[in-house]
């Protein structure tokens, strides 16, 4: 356990040494920096994940102060390491899969200007994201949470020559900046109230000193879940995650799989004894995650980019996480986020393989016939859409999600249950449609497939980390998070599991009949007035941007306008003009004449006079 602190280490040095090398570097020598720092991560992750497994520390969890911060009137925050079940869950995630990225990305990246700076920022995501999920205080895990969101705009914004990539990297910054500051608030609040931000004292002290549903305690859980929604890309703040796809590929596989939008499910998992004393904003998580993941579902239906797809595909997926906390299916919501990392990042990773291999062209219905000349990336999203649609007893994802139905189901959320079973149905319908456009039919571009073990190395661990052998790979939570309604199952499951394959199977089947051969019936439908308008409805993700320009960019942008005039200092400048300008008609009086002196005298003393009168 004390090579823990290595494991953020090593991608910080690597992150100094390719920032200091200012671009100066050959790509082979950035790469076995960038991609060695985060295999020296794993390695060391890996010994310390079979150490935890095989000689458990006592009571299951370790804690290890590495240094005091600061000591102010009995704030004393240790820099220390937590570990137990759930952060040696999250660390074999993000060094796992982010080794298999960073070694993707290598072979991606070639040629492209920035590449040593590329995996400056990545070295420093995944330092980041370490940092948020092994600190023992919420001030540090905040710290890491600002870094990944730091990242991130970075990444998004690589290409920054184009002005649109930076619009969308300062999006993804100012909406999870708005969670940013509802988390903040709740820290504050939290502090003020129990007097720490330890997040075990917290979860010993908030039972003594609140009653379930207090206030403090619901307003607090209600601004932790603020910042979640915008970490992790949920309504009301999941808008910049699909514009977050004019990153390069391997970033969206890190954000997607990774790291970034796995930290909201994370706080709120960290943090589960607090909700646990405000059930209904624990219900708002539930009700939160079934509504986005039914919207995501429509969304991604219609969208023509590859990327955009997988990105709605993966806020809809967070939604069943979201979903699964709010039923208290805790450990299933950890074992979903698990299961879909590895077939998100065969997704994004495979997608990657398809945009290369198509010279950059992201639109699906440019593609097709792919899979005859890239049967590796065809292979890849059959596994990884299998996954993601959860198909029955051969997918991880399968295992994963129908935990989660069956846990909505036994705690008695039926409506919840409906909203999972709807999502399931359309993740399969728009995953197999990409899958037939993009690699089935006419061939309408030449692609050439990759080539490299750093091409086909990653593609291959996750395809088989997609499948069931994935599910086998079960997370020691065993008291770290509380045991949910359903922990037992029965006909009532396998019932519950039968209808859900079948469901998967069924959106797999419609998808056949859409999209393969010459769609004439689904053309009809899209040319038909409520098709257009569904359409169009839905490809602008049911008009969240455009509510939120009306709503507030705009006003704002008037506002900023109207103060870039400076009003209040005209304002205050009117009082010396007037001033002067009574100043000069005073002068004026002043000519010299002696009539004007008499008419003055005179018309004076008629005011006078008038005055008197009237009084």
């Amino acid at each position: 356990m004390n090579l823990l602190l290595l494991t953020f280490v090593f991608p910080l040095i690597g992150f100094l040494l390719l920032s200091f090398s200012r671009g100066k570097w050959s790509e082979n020598l950035s790469a076995l920096i960038g991609v060695g720092s985060i295999g020296l991560s794993a390695i060391v992750a890996a010994y310390v994940i079979w150490q935890f497994n095989v000689s458990p520390p006592e009571g299951g969890h370790l804690t290890m102060v590495l240094w005091r911060w600061m000591s102010v009137d009995g704030f004393e925050p240790n820099f220390a390491l937590y570990v137990d079940g759930l952060s040696i869950t999250m660390l074999g995630v993000v060094v796992g899969v982010g080794f298999l990225i960073h070694l993707f990305a290598s072979w991606y990246m070639r040629g492209e200007d920035g590449y040593s700076r590329f995996f400056a920022y990545t070295n420093l995501f995944i330092a980041s994201m370490l940092f948020l999920i092994l600190g023992d205080n919420l001030l540090f895990i905040y710290f890491g949470w600002e870094g990944v969101g730091l990242c991130s705009y970075l990444l998004i914004g690589f290409y920054y020559s184009n002005r649109n990539n930076g619009n969308a990297a300062l999006k993804a910054f100012i909406v999870t900046r708005i969670g940013d500051v509802f988390m903040a608030i709740g820290l504050f609040i939290l502090f003020q109230q129990l007097g720490t931000l330890n997040i075990q004292e917290l979860l010993v002290r908030a039972p003594q000193h609140f009653k379930v549903g207090d206030f403090w305690i619901v307003l607090a859980t209600l601004m932790l879940l603020g910042g979640a929604v915008g970490k992790s890309a949920q309504l009301p703040l999941q808008t910049w995650l699909a514009d977050a796809m004019a990153g390069p590929t391997p970033v969206s596989a890190l954000i997607h799989a990774a790291t970034m939008v796995t930290a909201g499910v994370y706080l709120i998992a960290r943090t589960h004894g607090l909700f646990i004393l405000a059930p209904d904003i624990l219900h708002l998580v539930g009700i939160v995650g079934g509504v986005t993941l039914v919207l995501a579902g429509f969304a991604a239906l219609v969208q023509t980019d590859i990327k955009r797809i997988l990105a709605y595909s993966t806020m809809s997926q967070i939604g069943y996480m979201f979903l699964a906390l709010g039923v208290g299916a805790w450990d299933g919501a950890i074992f979903h986020l698990m299961t879909h990392a590895f077939f998100k990042a065969l997704l994004f990773l495979a997608s990657g393989a398809v945009i290369v291999a198509c010279h950059h062209e992201q639109n699906i219905f440019k593609m097709g016939g792919l899979w005859k000349k890239l049967p590796l990336a065809y292979a890849s999203f059959i596994v990884g859409g299998a996954a993601l649609s959860a198909l029955p007893l051969v997918t991880a994802g399968f295992y994963s999600k129908d935990e989660i139905l069956w846990e909505a189901f036994a705690s008695g959320h039926q409506y919840l249950l409906y909203a999972g079973l709807v999502g399931a149905f359309m993740t399969s319908l728009y995953t197999f449609r990409l899958i037939f456009i993009a690699f089935h039919g006419e061939a309408k571009t030449e692609a050439h497939a990759g080539h490299g073990i750093s091409h086909w190395l990653p593609l291959g661990v996750l395809i088989v980390l997609s499948t069931f052998i994935g599910a086998w790979i079960h997370p020691p939570l065993a008291g770290v998070l509380p045991e949910s309604a359903g922990h037992a199952g029965g006909e009532a499951k396998h019932s519950l599991e039968i209808a859900s394959g079948a469901i998967a199977l069924a959106g797999i089947l419609l998808a056949a009949v859409l999209f393969l051969g010459k769609r004439r019936l689904v053309t009809a439908i899209a040319n038909s007035g409520p098709g257009r308008f569904l359409s169009a409805w839905w490809f602008a993700a049911w008009g969240f941007d455009w509510v939120y320009d009306v709503l507030f960019v705009k006003p704002y942008l008037a506002i900023s306008r109207l103060l870039r005039a400076d009003p209040l200092d005209h304002t205050i400048g009117l009082i010396p003009r007037l001033v002067k300008a009574g100043n000069g008609l005073m002068t004026r009086t002043e000519t010299g004449q002696l009539r004007w002196y008499a008419a003055s005298i005179a018309a004076g003393a008629v005011l006078v006079l008038g005055a008197i009168v009237l009084v």
